[in-house]
Formats: structure tokens, C-alpha cells, sequence
């Protein structure tokens, strides 16, 4: 089954990509992704939000990348966009120090809800290295494919793109950002924004007005980190 058949992507991610949905370890994953849920397995998100960071902000609208691990593995949670719920969802933990430093360093209230789709609209790509999860099991697909296919895309971006600002929150996503070209890219890093963390240093990063101070000095429209107050 070809990729443009069977996979909801904007076409300038199925451009740059299309040679990884043919490669072994993608028809691999395809496989374990099928038998896992006609056995039963509750995955998160929804097939159809597997690709919806990707399918929000094309490859040639990409100006800031933040990388989180895996989904969101409780009900209703992972929506596709990294740090990101769909309400009536409350924000997690790991969102709410993100909005706490959102306020520290830009003084913007936080909003009730937990959906970041708006940041994605205005060209931050909210990628999860791994894209699908099983209920209750943090990590189930961990090692099945998935950290290949996005390792391709940042690649992607890196080899496509020019002066985009990497998020890099955490050592994992650290690891994963060494793909990055620093001397053409924007690479600010920090502790993660999980409880356990955030206060070794991603509370007072100020990742969030460095990134649009960096973005203006490119002549880049900066990001309206601002949320909408109420999402349908």
C-alpha cells in the first residue's frame, strides 16, 4: 500500500519522506501497529492522528521544533501534538510548567485547557520521537520503528530548512537533537518540564522570548505563544 494512499500527511512531508514509508522498518512497524490493535490493544492516539504534527505544520512552514518522547497513554490525552491535550482534558503536569514559564517569561496567563494546536498553525512542529502508545503502558511502542521515521524528519528539516529554533527539553530529546546543525540552526536546551525536572533549570529557560528574539532577528514573524483562552 503506498503512502500516499493510506497515511494523512501534508504533501511536503510526503515529498521529503516518501522513500521511509517503502523501507523494511516502516513496513515493520505498519505490521506490529495492525496486529497490536485487531488483538485488542487500546493505541493512543487514534490512527488517524498518528502524522498530526506533521499534517499541521508543512515542512516548509516549520520554524520552531519541540521533541517529546511518547504520547500521552491515558484516555482521551495524545492528540498527535507533543505536551498536548484536547479538552475537557485538563494540562497535565509536564504543560502546566510549561505554562508556568510561559508566564515567567512572557507574562501570559495560563489558559484552562491544554491544546497547543495553535502553536502547530503558526509553524511549531510538536513531534513525539515515538508516535503511537498502548493505554496505561508509558513506552509500549518504544523500539518498534518509530524513532527511525522521526529521526528522518528532523533530518528533513535540518537538510531543508534554514534558522529554525530546536527545543530541545530534557536529555532525550538532547540525544535526539545531536542530528541538528547548530550553525544553521537555533538549538536551546534545558531540563524537561516534568515535575521530577523542571526546576533544575527549564523554570527560567526563557526559551520562549529567546526563540522570537531569534526568529525577529531573521526577519521571521515571531510566534503568538499566547493560547486561545477557549478551544472547541
Amino acid at each position: 500500500m503506498s503512502a500516499q494512499k493510506s497515511i494523512k500527511l501534508h504533501p511536503s512531508w510526503l515529498q521529503a519522506l516518501a522513500g521511509e514509508f517503502e523501507q523494511e522498518y516502516m513496513v515493520n512497524l505498519r505490521a506490529f501497529l495492525a496486529e497490536r490493535m485487531a488483538s485488542g490493544a487500546v493505541v493512543f492516539p487514534r490512527p488517524a492522528e498518528w502524522f498530526n504534527a506533521l499534517d499541521t505544520t508543512p515542512l516548509d512552514k516549520v520554524k520552531v521544533v519541540i521533541l517529546g518522547q511518547d504520547p500521552y497513554h491515558g484516555p482521551d490525552q495524545a492528540h498527535g501534538l507533543c505536551f498536548s491535550v484536547k479538552p475537557p482534558v485538563a494540562p497535565p503536569p509536564s504543560l502546566m510548567n510549561i505554562y508556568k514559564e510561559l508566564q515567567s517569561d512572557l507574562g501570559l496567563t495560563p489558559p484552562k485547557h491544554g491544546c497547543l494546536t495553535s502553536w502547530a498553525e503558526q509553524g511549531v512542529l510538536l513531534l513525539n520521537s515515538v508516535l503511537t502508545v498502548e493505554q496505561g503502558q508509558a513506552g509500549a511502542h518504544q523500539g518498534k520503528g518509530w524513532e527511525r521515521f522521526t529521526d528522518a524528519v528532523i533530518e528533513a528539516i535540518n537538510r531543508e530548512r534554514e534558522g529554525v529554533v530546536f527545543l530541545l527539553w530534557g536529555g532525550y530529546a538532547q540525544k535526539k537533537g545531536q542530528l541538528v546543525d547548530a550553525a544553521r540552526h537555533c538549538v536551546l536546551k534545558a531540563p524537561h518540564p516534568s515535575p521530577l525536572s523542571a526546576h533544575r533549570g527549564f523554570l527560567g529557560c526563557r526559551h520562549f522570548s529567546q526563540t522570537n528574539d531569534y526568529l525577529s532577528s531573521r526577519g521571521e514573524i515571531p510566534i503568538l505563544w499566547e493560547l486561545p483562552v477557549a478551544v472547541s
